[in-house]
């Protein structure tokens, strides 16, 4: 008997012939199907829909949430993490926090700024997240108040995440993009050096460095940081934007300007 098999006849009888092979827990039913949906996600909604319909409950959500996610279906995904971790909450698990914050990433990946950033303040403020998991909720909901133009909010919780999560190379690149949004020269330049520091070969590092040069009216050193970033990752999307930019630097009466 197939495992993916033997998981949708969990909550049927078992045959006799079978009686002696063991029926997946419930962990071990969402590690199969979420490892499924890994790798056959369509397969996976399926799976995941029946297991709901037979009181799977928070796991069955939670892997057909995986599952959407799998293909890039955000608006479907985030609603399966929403109704996961309301799941949860009833049947206060432990799980309802995480869950909040994969909804809020989901939301963010759709490009739905206002509900995620609701996704992120509920799994804030229920308090069960801690230490790191916090910094990084607190990162994810910055970027949403950035999408919503919010970038007071965003300076909030970015200096908050710097506090939980300082070795984390995205919290201090983050910081030094929204200072220069904000014009605030001497911040951008003091956090991406330290981005740099913790991530020195970084494409989307060297751009941004580049990008705050400019700002500060230092086009050499804006061209040496999007030479490395050429250099360090030419196929990645920062790669390509600094090769763009060196290529307006050296147009005839080139004003570069700063990327958003």
């Amino acid at each position: 008997m197939s495992l993916s098999l033997a998981l949708l006849l969990q909550t049927v009888a078992v045959d006799p012939s079978v009686a002696d092979t063991p029926v997946p827990s419930a962990d071990a039913r969402f590690e199969a199907c979420a490892l499924l949906a890994s790798q056959d996600p369509e397969k996976a909604i399926d799976q995941a829909n029946q297991w709901r319909i037979a009181g799977g409950g928070v796991s069955a959500r939670h892997c057909l949430a995986l599952a959407y996610a799998r293909q890039e279906r955000w608006a479907p995904a985030a609603v399966a993490f929403e109704q996961a971790a309301r799941d949860s909450e009833m049947a206060k698990d432990g799980r309802a926090a995480n869950l909040w914050v994969q909804s809020g990433n989901a939301r963010l990946a759709a490009g739905e700024y206002q509900p995620a950033r609701a996704a992120f303040d509920t799994a804030l403020a229920s308090g069960a997240l801690k230490g790191e998991m916090a910094g990084e909720a607190h990162l994810d909901r910055a970027r949403a108040a950035v999408g919503m133009g919010d970038l007071a909010a965003a300076r909030a919780d970015l200096d908050q995440a710097l506090k939980l999560v300082p070795a984390d190379p995205l919290a201090w690149l983050l910081s030094a993009t929204l200072a220069r949004r904000m014009s605030d020269v001497e911040r951008a330049q003091a956090d991406i050096a330290e981005a740099a520091k913790r991530s020195p070969d970084d494409a989307s590092v060297a751009l941004e460095a580049g990008n705050i040069a400019i700002l500060a009216g230092s086009p050499e050193a804006a061209r040496i940081a999007w030479q490395a970033a050429v250099a360090n990752q030419p196929e990645s999307a920062a790669g390509k934007a600094a090769a763009a930019a060196l290529k307006a630097l050296d147009a005839p009466e080139a004003k570069p300007q700063p990327r958003p």
